[in-house]
């Protein structure tokens, strides 16, 4: 459609939600970026600017578990790894940012794999 750019109207989502959400370092901020190939998680403590934990579709230890996979159940490992790698750092608790997608399908998967496997949000 003619005038819509999707694109700045998450980044408005995504504005509107990071002004109730803040990550601090009891309890961190779980991010999730969506493209079209890959998707990105990272767990951010916004009081000192620093991301403590990531995992992604490009990472050299998920890439190779992702042939034949659907983009579902790619999300759905990214989630699990990022768990592991926060528990692993003693993070237990987050708070969950959907980046401004809506929580459906891969980001959902994301966030269902990362509860199973432990992390609270």
């Amino acid at each position: 459609m003619p005038g819509v750019d999707r694109e700045a109207a998450r980044r408005r989502r995504h504005k509107r939600i990071r002004r109730k959400i803040f990550g601090t370092q009891e309890r961190p901020r779980l991010n999730v970026f969506r493209s079209l190939q890959h998707i990105y998680a990272q767990i951010i403590d916004d009081w000192a600017g620093h991301t403590l934990v990531s995992a992604s579709t490009i990472d050299s230890e998920i890439r190779s578990q992702l042939d034949d996979l659907s983009k579902t159940e790619q999300a759905r490992l990214v989630g699990e790894v990022v768990a592991e790698r926060a528990l692993d750092r003693g993070i237990e608790e987050v708070v969950f940012d959907r980046g401004g997608y809506k929580y459906h399908g891969r980001v959902k998967a994301l966030a269902e794999a990362a509860r199973e496997k432990g992390l609270q949000f």
